[in-house]
């Protein structure tokens, strides 16, 4: 008798999503990471996939390498809320690629909701630096 499970029968393509977002938004990981998946993604959530840098057990640089390899894997790339210097990077590596980028704000309520990069939140540090924003 040949094996069967449920999950053989499962395998439309979905196009991986990675999801950028500030370490101030770590506590929001599994609601982004359900949102993508409710809208037809499948994501590629690096605070699911590594934690909080590991727990800082191994060099941030290796984990931001670990990020950058899935960025330029990812189908596509998904910002949520306000924008820090990692996700700035994040954004430019995808820009490079020619990846689709998209724009999400986040409520208190854990409402996710689309904005343009015109209305995306920048955290102060890199304020300076929206005109290097791609439009979606």
């Amino acid at each position: 008798m040949p094996f069967i499970h449920s999950a053989l029968k499962l395998n439309k393509d979905k196009n991986l999503v990675y999801t950028a977002m500030s370490k101030h938004l770590f506590y929001y990981r599994m609601q982004i990471s359900k949102f993508v998946l409710e809208n037809g993604g499948v994501p590629l959530n690096p605070f699911m996939i590594f934690d909080y840098f590991l727990l800082d057990t191994v060099e941030r640089d290796v984990v931001r390498e670990g990020n950058n390899n899935l960025v330029k894997r990812a189908d596509a790339l998904w910002v949520f809320g306000p924008i820090a210097n990692g996700v700035l990077a994040e954004i430019k590596i995808a820009q490079a690629a020619g990846k689709p980028i998209r724009y999400f704000r986040i409520e208190k309520s854990s409402r996710i909701l689309p904005v343009s990069a015109a209305e995306a939140e920048m955290e102060e540090e890199v304020a300076e630096f929206r005109a290097e924003l791609p439009a979606e």
